[in-house]
């Protein structure tokens, strides 16, 4: 439910006060017995309620879809396996199924522009692009425009180097970075935007799932960072979207 458009049509007369109402009484959670809805979240934060889809069964995530599309909400269900996208994408036509990010998506009410900045998403390593597709896919999910700078982990530092004009640009920055985590610190020295540090679990032995780049960006000693949890890069889009939001 997007209240002010549905005040701006009133406004304009293009709705009546009797539709109005009804669309404002729709309850503000719905019980499916096995998930509780949030339907009033994006008129709280700008973000519809997404659906986790680990854990859930392919009937589960297709009966939450279905709330949500009934209630006039776009939506985004990430972390679904292969075989429930296709699931879903069956039912529901409009689906987009990103493989990487492992997510869908289905808008069918317009995505509003919500910051006049743009998110860069900068990756370590090729190997580290599925946590930062969900970054991608929710950023623009949530009306962003976003920019993606690929490979230029710190092995080969020239490579970031030659992109400082790229950096310059962006309103904030998302780092995902598996191994030590280094990239996050040299971006955050090269830059006065907010950075958002993602660590992955991308990494041999010593990298403990992650753990280690996680310790190395939490104890970086560059200003102004910010650090969310191993693999998260929709909690650090979703902070990159109102970081955007406010800053424009």
């Amino acid at each position: 439910m997007d209240v002010r458009k549905l005040l701006e049509e009133l406004r304009d007369g293009t709705k009546s006060v009797a539709e109005v109402e009804r669309a404002l009484k729709i309850a503000p959670v719905a019980d499916l017995g096995y998930a509780v809805i949030d339907h009033h979240r994006r008129i709280r934060n700008n973000c519809p309620e997404v659906i986790y889809c680990e854990g859930k069964s392919t009937e589960q995530i297709n009966g939450i879809i279905g709330n949500m599309l009934d209630a006039g909400s776009n939506v985004l269900a990430t972390r679904i396996t292969v075989a429930a996208a296709a699931d879903v994408q069956t039912r529901y036509p409009d689906a987009v199924w990103n493989s990487s990010a492992r997510t869908v998506t289905i808008c069918r009410q317009p995505v509003i522009k919500r910051g006049g900045g743009k998110i860069l998403v900068v990756t370590a390593g090729t190997s580290d692009m599925p946590v930062a597709d969900e970054a991608v896919v929710t950023a623009e999910f949530l009306g962003n425009d976003v920019e993606r700078l690929i490979d230029v982990g710190v092995a080969g530092l020239h490579r970031l180097l030659s992109r400082l004009d790229v950096i310059a640009s962006a309103n904030v920055i998302i780092v995902v970075a598996g191994m030590e985590g280094a990239l996050a610190s040299v971006v955050g020295g090269l830059t006065d935007k907010p950075v958002i540090a993602v660590p992955t679990s991308v990494g041999y032995g010593a990298n403990f799932g992650g753990l280690s780049a996680l310790l190395s960006m939490l104890n970086s000693c560059a200003n102004g960072m910010a650090v969310v949890n191993i693999d998260n890069g929709f909690g650090a889009a979703c902070l990159a979207s109102s970081i955007n939001r406010i800053n424009c």
